[in-house]
């Protein structure tokens, strides 16, 4: 990670839009390349419709790998191995960028040996982050490790049967067998969010995991997804049972996805829909939850996930305002790998903490992790748009 900045004064803010230092890692072809595939992502029916394709060739095992890997896999993934990855890791480290190992093969649902794979796979990452200092965070999916109904059977209550008894007992300790893991090596791990009607039974399990770990320095993270309109209420909730508690409270803030998915269902089941009624209000409240956080950093450790500039400029002005080291090991800002270079590099050359979230896995079973990020770019309003304009700005500067 980077040593401490001294050449800029604490109220000097970065700019986030010098693409010199953004794509300094990236050559004239990776940068070419990178151009055509957001220009690819950025409409909603090739995207689409290639997303589909690309799967359904997966499926068929057509020879469409090496595509995939020299396009969209090579652009968001590390690689399919934590070796791999590690080549990743080490280049990210050259532009003071740390790197989150995220093994992002989605769970199979009901398959016990995939689960437990999964918690196998995260313990390796732990190993690796704790000999080495540029992997500041491991990170794991609840879904990875538990059946998607045991968890939204635990969190509205129903009763289980015999059998879904000790399947949740599994999943228990599966999450205590990564958050010792964890703890023992002082390697922080993050907890990953899922949907809402699944989210209250990983709350309670990660509260009681960061009061066990969190005692001297937060382990532990929470993910608080500010896309719903009770987390504001939420994170000062967790932050109110962590003083009385005694531990240092651990969370990544983000603004969330499954935004569709959670409307859709709140619909078709008649009840209040947890998503905000719109942008404004849910930037409003994520904005809010750097505030709190800044202000409470005595008890909080804060990972500001975050693709947007404005919220990125905020964390940064709090903490000169409040006289908060830049390189403090408490905040560190975070962003998908092959998205938003321009916080991610312009950051950590000022001398903050920056760390990418750098997905691996066989390419087939990642697909479903790349579909989203194309998704993503396609949904996100102006994702695209800013990642083009900047990579065009820089192609112009090296031709000039």
């Amino acid at each position: 990670m980077p040593p401490p900045a001294t050449a800029a004064p604490p109220q000097q803010l970065p700019d986030l839009r010098d693409t010199r230092t953004a794509f300094a890692h990236k050559s004239n072809a990776e940068l070419w390349r990178a151009y055509w595939l957001f220009k690819v992502i950025g409409n909603p029916t090739v995207s689409g419709i290639g997303g589909k394709l690309m799967q359904f060739a997966l499926n068929l095992r057509l020879p469409v790998k090496g595509l995939i890997e020299g396009t969209i896999f090579s652009q968001f993934c590390g690689g399919e191995t934590i070796e791999e990855s590690l080549g990743t890791a080490t280049r990210l480290a050259q532009s003071g960028v740390g790197t989150i190992l995220d093994y992002s093969v989605e769970g199979k649902d009901g398959d016990e040996a995939a689960l437990d794979h999964t918690v196998e796979e995260t313990v390796r990452t732990i190993g690796i982050a704790r000999e080495r200092n540029d992997i500041p965070f491991c990170v794991f999916k609840p879904t990875g490790i538990g059946r998607l109904d045991i968890w939204a059977r635990m969190s509205d209550g129903r009763i289980l049967s015999n059998t879904e008894r000790e399947e949740w007992l599994r999943v228990v300790k599966r999450m205590e067998t990564i958050c010792r893991t964890a703890a023992d090596a002082n390697v922080r791990i993050l907890v990953d969010a899922e949907e809402s009607w699944m989210q209250p039974a990983i709350d309670d399990i990660t509260d009681r995991m960061m009061a066990q770990h969190n005692r001297a320095r937060a382990i532990v993270y929470n993910t608080v997804q500010h896309y719903r309109h009770d987390r504001l209420d939420f994170l000062k909730a967790s932050f109110a049972k962590a003083e009385q508690g005694h531990y240092m409270l651990g969370v990544k803030l983000v603004r969330g996805a499954y935004m569709e998915k959670e409307r859709a269902r709140a619909v078709e089941l008649g009840y209040r829909d947890p998503i905000h009624a719109d942008k404004t209000s849910v930037d409003k409240d994520y904005d809010e939850a750097l505030r709190f956080t800044a202000e409470h950093i005595d008890r909080i450790s804060v990972v500001v996930g975050t693709h947007n500039e404005d919220s990125t400029l905020l964390m940064a002005k709090l903490m000169g305002e409040r006289n908060i080291a830049r390189n403090d090991d408490r905040i560190c800002f975070a962003q998908l790998l092959g998205m938003s270079d321009n916080l991610s590099f312009n950051m950590a050359a000022a001398g903050y903490r920056v760390a990418k979230y750098v997905p691996y896995g066989p390419v087939r079973e990642v697909m479903p992790y790349l579909l989203r990020r194309a998704a993503e770019n396609t949904s996100a309003r102006g994702q695209s748009g800013r990642e083009l304009t900047l990579i065009a700005l820089e192609r112009k500067r090296r031709k000039a």
